[in-house]
């Protein structure tokens, strides 16, 4: 199979755990597209076969998480997984939906944020967290990123919690905002929960777990027309305009030869008697090929 299949990631597995046993159920090539931590849930695309080709066409997504944020803690990995390494009294006039909107609002926009000390990042060829597990400092850049929306879900006094929706960009560490809203309310606190919803177009209404992946595979019912949990290659660049070649340029296109076309600039569909051959991209009217099936 070639294709992107949208697993719904269940807690407490890595994104490498999810890869394993999918490559397991498909003995196929598997990639991803970026990891969600073993803490969090939700939607994670995973390439199959000959579509981890196209994960440069994936990797910029924009993100929309939905996060359960603790105050009157703090925690070595700024989630529920690390240690508490500070406490504080929550006042709870804080509640007041009002001043937790006007929080929310203040963290709206571009700029730059941190990433946790626990996190993948590499600084000297290190990633962070292995400076973090032994107790040595390092220097942490902060990167831009940018918070497209905040949105209130649940206020709930008697647990110290908030619920609350973000649209955000690649990059963004969703550990970090939680820290940075506790500020803005004059106290402290941490990620304890974190669903992605939402990857660029892919919805976790559309997600299927890894259990109904397998019983789907069993029965052979991956490929029927109801199923949007599967996404053909085909499917996936629909948006984009078609080529027809005929049976001597297709042959020269697989080779690699750069055939002479009057489009603009741009990915193309590429099909020969009606069947999906691939992805092709053409630069000052030469098109090449970039994806084939």
């Amino acid at each position: 199979m070639d294709g992107i299949i949208l697993i719904n990631k269940p807690k407490g597995c890595t994104s490498h755990d999810v890869v394993y046993k999918v490559k397991k159920i498909f003995n196929e090539k598997v990639g991803h597209t970026g990891t969600l931590d073993p803490n969090a849930t939700g939607v994670l695309p995973l390439l199959i076969g000959k579509a981890t080709q196209c994960s440069k066409y994936l990797i910029n997504h924009d993100k929309k998480y939905k996060v359960t944020l603790e105050f009157g803690k703090k925690t070595t990995t700024a989630d529920g997984e690390g240690d508490v390494i500070e406490e504080k009294e929550v006042d709870q006039s804080m509640f007041e939906e009002n001043t937790i909107n006007k929080a929310l609002k203040l963290c709206i926009g571009k700029q730059m944020q941190t990433p946790p000390i626990y996190s993948a990042i590499k600084v000297n060829g290190k990633k962070l967290y292995e400076y973090a597990r032994k107790g040595q400092e390092v220097k942490i850049e902060p990167r831009e990123i940018t918070i497209y929306d905040l949105k209130l879900l649940k206020i709930l006094p008697e647990k110290n919690q908030i619920e609350f929706e973000v649209s955000c960009s690649k990059g963004t560490y969703i550990r970090s905002l939680c820290e940075t809203i506790a500020e803005k309310l004059e106290t402290i606190g941490y990620m304890k929960e974190l669903e992605r919803i939402l990857v660029g177009e892919f919805k976790i209404e559309d997600t299927i777990t890894i259990e109904e992946l397998l019983k789907k595979f069993e029965q052979n019912k991956l490929e029927e027309p109801e199923e949007k949990s599967i996404i053909t290659l085909e499917k996936f660049f629909s948006n984009k305009p078609e080529i027809s070649l005929n049976n001597k340029d297709l042959q020269l296109f697989l080779n690699g030869v750069k055939l002479t076309q009057k489009y603009p600039d741009g990915l193309f569909r590429i099909y020969n008697n009606k069947n999906f051959i691939g992805i092709g991209i053409i630069e000052n009217n030469l098109l090449k090929r970039d994806i084939i099936i």
